[in-house]
């Protein structure tokens, strides 16, 4: 009787790993479709927003593929090309602080430490804005409340920052193996989203 409850238990766990393994593989191939989507240099939020509700779809099996993530990624677009380029800005003047800190000028570097731990902030609710980021809704109103949430949710936004320095030091060691691991990244902040989400039911 044991054996036979042993057997019987068994595909269950294995088709239990064939699922993650599933979705591990498709959080590397979104990771590929996000980081193509983000050759149009202001276009990362869009990729982000697709590639995100492409693994919504995926972990609660629904249909869908490229054509979906290209639709998606179109609409998301509209709207987050303008938060591509204030992203961008904040980025720079970052890196005008960062220099201003290597110069030597006084304050230079709190300043440059201040610079690096409010792009992190932006980095994390812009993440979170695009996991739960739908068609039709609007930009501004989803980094107003991801904000908060970064702010208020301390352990989902520090579990973002280690996929960013995931794909950092991925970067680092093998810049190709830096495409892949940007599917993981969507795959954390969809995951802190929906941990949030049950916590706050």
């Amino acid at each position: 009787m044991a054996r036979a409850h042993v057997k019987a238990r068994f595909p269950r766990k294995e088709s239990l790993f064939g699922e993650r393994f599933a979705v591990f593989a498709e959080c590397l191939l979104t990771g590929v479709w996000i980081a193509v989507a983000c050759l149009g240099v202001v276009t990362y939020p869009a990729a982000f927003a697709a590639g995100s509700r492409h693994l919504r779809r995926r972990t609660t099996h629904v249909g869908g593929g490229w054509r979906e993530f290209v639709a998606d990624f179109r609409a998301a677009l509209r709207g987050g090309w303008a938060v591509g380029l204030a992203g961008w800005a904040v980025a720079l003047a970052v890196r005008v602080d960062i220099l201003a800190a290597r110069a030597g000028i006084p304050g230079g570097t709190f300043a440059g430490a201040v610079g690096v731990f409010a792009l992190l902030g932006v980095a994390v609710a812009l993440l979170r804005a695009a996991a739960v980021w739908t068609p039709g809704a609007a930009w501004r109103a989803l980094l107003a409340d991801a904000g908060r949430r970064t702010a208020r949710d301390p352990a989902g936004s520090f579990l973002v920052v280690c996929g960013l320095a995931v794909v950092a030091l991925s970067a680092g060691f093998l810049a190709p193996l830096a495409v892949p691991v940007l599917g993981a990244v969507a795959a954390a902040a969809v995951a802190v989203e929906e941990r949030h989400r049950h916590r706050h039911r």
